[in-house]
C-alpha cells in the first residue's frame, strides 16, 4: 500500500507524484490514485451521461486509460486533476456521439435569454425528437446536418453540456457554438416537417 500522503503535502504535488509512480507501473501508487480521484471523476462522468451504469463503465474505462498512458502527464502543462478529468470528459463524449439518439434534452447556459427562433406552428424538434415514431425520420435528418451543425447539436443534447462549455470543447467563440445550434435547429425543423408530411 502506498504510504499516507504527508498533511502538509498539497494536491497538486500528491497526484503529480502519484501519475509518476504510475508511469513506472507502481500498483500501490495507482490505486492511491484512484482512492483519491475516483469520487470526483464519477461526478464528472455522471453529470455528463446522466446515467450511473454508464458512468461507472465509462470510469473503469478511464482507469485503464490512465494507468496506460500516466507517462504522458506533464505537470508543467497543467494540473493533475485537470489532466485525468480531461480523459474522462473525452471518453463521455465520445460514447455520446456514438449513442443514437432516443432523447433530447437541450441544456441552456443560466442567463441565457437568446432565444432559438423556430417557427412556432407544429410540433418543435424537441417534441419530434422525442417521438419514438419519428426515430427513424430524425437520424436520417441530424445525419443530413453539416458536421459542426451535428456536432454541436449532438453535444448540446446530451445531458449536460452548456452552451459555455461546448464552445470550450470545440474551441469555438460562443456565438459561433449558438449560431451553430440555432441554424441546425431550423434545418433540423425544416427536414422533420418534410418527413412527417411525406
Amino acid at each position: 500500500m502506498a504510504s499516507p500522503a504527508p498533511p502538509h503535502a498539497d494536491r497538486f504535488t500528491v497526484l503529480a507524484g502519484l501519475l509518476g509512480r504510475t508511469a513506472l507501473a507502481d500498483q500501490a501508487a495507482f490505486g492511491e490514485l484512484y482512492r483519491l480521484t475516483s469520487a470526483v471523476l464519477h461526478a464528472v462522468a455522471l453529470r455528463i451521461t446522466r446515467d450511473r451504469g454508464t458512468a461507472e463503465e465509462i470510469l473503469q474505462e478511464a482507469y485503464v486509460s490512465i494507468w496506460r498512458h500516466a507517462g504522458t502527464y506533464d505537470a508543467a502543462k497543467g494540473q493533475p486533476l485537470t489532466w485525468l478529468t480531461s480523459i474522462v470528459r473525452n471518453r463521455c463524449l465520445d460514447h455520446l456521439r456514438r449513442r443514437e439518439i432516443d432523447t433530447v434534452t437541450l441544456t441552456r447556459d443560466e442567463g441565457d435569454d437568446d432565444a432559438i427562433d423556430l417557427p412556432s406552428d407544429g410540433p418543435s424538434p424537441v417534441e419530434m425528437l422525442l417521438d419514438g415514431a419519428a426515430a427513424r425520420a430524425v437520424r436520417e435528418c441530424v445525419d443530413a446536418l453539416e458536421g459542426t451543425q451535428k456536432q454541436a447539436i449532438a453535444l448540446a443534447f446530451f445531458h449536460g453540456l452548456t452552451h459555455a462549455e461546448l464552445a470550450r470543447h470545440l474551441r469555438q467563440p460562443l456565438g459561433t457554438v449558438k449560431s451553430w445550434i440555432r441554424r441546425g435547429l431550423e434545418r433540423l425543423k425544416r427536414c422533420l416537417d418534410r418527413s412527417a408530411e411525406a
